[in-house]
């Protein structure tokens, strides 16, 4: 006597989930849960505070650059003295006004420039970026604040009218009347690199496309009947019939 032959084992479809159709790949992508990041990620982390500190220190000193441009086109507030007392050359002028608006469409430049700048070196971006972004711009406000008014006309009115003289006028010394203006460069820097961020950033892949075994389900490819490709990509003989009721 001989024992009966086995027949090979034959593939199985895969098992079926909800609704009959193959269950999807286990999601894996980062929740957030606070483990410990990878050497990959420590990596990317330590490159974005570098590039950050150098963006930072960068815009720090191109505020050198607003300061003379800020004392180059400000106006002047003019100044007279009759050996007394220093009084206003033009009452009804408006140049303090101007001194202030002139730094903050200086500021209002240089946020945009420094923005695309560093959108177009780093355009992925990052949350350390962005810091160092703002912070640079911050640091270059200060900067040209201090450098226009040190290299401006004299703080010392009073020695500055008796050395020109009872009559003769003199320009006031350059001050920023409006301190938030100080805050115009880093506020214009973010908004300009958020928008080119949502218009022209890279977009992220989406993690059920990526993760489910047979590409697209079959329920999302459209109205155009029956697949006939072949592959992973094949319609699935075990799916339930379309409902055809009207």
């Amino acid at each position: 006597m001989t024992a009966p032959l086995t027949p090979p084992p034959q593939d199985r479809p895969p098992a079926r989930g909800d609704g009959g159709h193959p269950p999807a790949a286990p999601f894996t992508g980062d929740f957030g849960d606070g483990a410990e990041p990878g050497p990959g990620k420590a990596a990317e982390l330590r490159v974005e505070l570098r590039d950050a500190a150098v963006i930072a220190l960068v815009l720090g000193v191109a505020g050198a650059l607003l300061g003379l441009l800020w004392l180059w086109w400000a106006p002047r507030v003019p100044l007279v003295s009759d050996a007394e007392a220093v009084y206003l050359g033009d009452t009804e002028g408006e140049q303090a006004i101007g001194i202030d608006g002139t730094f903050t469409l200086l500021a209002v430049a240089f946020g945009l420039a420094s923005a695309a700048v560093v959108f177009w070196l780093r355009r992925r971006g990052g949350v350390p970026l962005v810091v160092g972004l703002a912070l640079g711009g911050l640091l270059g406000s200060l900067l040209a604040w201090r450098l226009g008014v040190g290299l401006g006309p004299t703080q010392n009115v009073v020695e500055h009218a008796k050395e020109v003289g009872k009559g003769v006028t003199f320009d006031a010394p350059l001050r920023l009347g409006a301190r938030g203006a100080l805050l115009v460069w880093p506020v214009t820097a973010l908004l300009a690199h958020l928008c080119l961020t949502a218009l022209f950033g890279p977009r992220d892949p989406d993690p059920y496309l990526a993760q489910h075994p047979y590409g697209t389900p079959q329920w999302d490819r459209g109205p155009a009947g029956p697949s006939t490709a072949t592959g992973p990509d094949a319609a699935d003989p075990f799916a339930p019939p379309p409902d055809r009721r009207p």
